[in-house]
């Protein structure tokens, strides 16, 4: 009987245990003891932003604010909280791209810059190819990072004003669920964008006080994601 209850618990808690997205505050862990190491013992962090216009710092099309967006801002944040490490941000993100065609280009675009810490967001124009089609997309993109090591954290979108952020069933709401359960289901990191704008929105705040343009965040909305991500690098 015993042996039939240790087989059993083999079997179910590993998915007990690791059905949930990584704690924000030890996730990263590894990663910040390298970010504290001083010269010579140091080495360089990569951190891969992969998605569509929002990453790659489009505000008011055509204008690119690459330093007001959250990948920069995140940058600059850390190299206060971390003067001596050396930290190389890679921007693969493509105005108008989807997770689908993200997902073709992810070797030769994504994984050869060898990531330490890999960034995903596309949801915001996953509503095209729909919730099958991205969920693989995002699924293979995952598999692979993780299959080299990389740690991974998962983005769900920034709003599109089109789309009543106060309607908790939307289409974005629908691939915010999806994009979290596949973080629990890889036990890797989550930022819930969409929820923090929400909130923002229930607190008071005009949702075009964030905006820049009807589906772009502005500097203040970038801060929102920003300030989350950040939230793994905490000492």
């Amino acid at each position: 009987m015993k042996k039939l209850i240790t087989a059993f618990l083999c079997l179910i808690l590993p998915h007990v245990i690791f059905a949930q997205v990584a704690d924000n505050k030890s996730y990263l862990l590894d990663i910040q003891a390298i970010m504290k190491t001083e010269w010579p013992k140091n080495r360089t962090i990569n951190l891969v932003f992969h998605g569509h216009s929002v990453p790659a710092g489009y505000f008011k099309t055509p204008t690119v604010n690459t330093l007001g967006a959250y990948p920069f801002q995140v940058l600059q944040e850390l190299k206060k909280t971390y003067p001596l490490a050396v930290i190389n941000l890679i921007n693969t993100a493509i105005g108008g791209e989807n997770s689908i065609r993200g997902a073709k280009r992810f070797d030769e675009e994504v994984l050869v810059h060898r990531p330490d810490v890999l960034f995903i967001d596309y949801a915001l124009n996953d509503r095209g190819p729909g919730l099958e089609k991205a969920k693989a997309a995002w699924e293979e993109m995952i598999q692979k990072a993780l299959a080299k090591g990389i740690k991974v954290i998962l983005l769900t979108a920034s709003p599109d004003q089109r789309v009543p952020i106060a309607d908790t069933v939307s289409v974005l709401d629908q691939h915010g669920e999806q994009i979290k359960k596949m973080a629990e289901n890889y036990h890797i990191g989550f930022v819930d964008s969409y929820v923090l704008f929400r909130n923002q929105v229930n607190q008071g705040v005009p949702l075009p006080d964030l905006m820049s343009q009807v589906n772009h965040p502005n500097e203040k909305g970038h801060a929102l994601i920003s300030q989350a991500i950040l939230e793994f690098f905490k000492p």
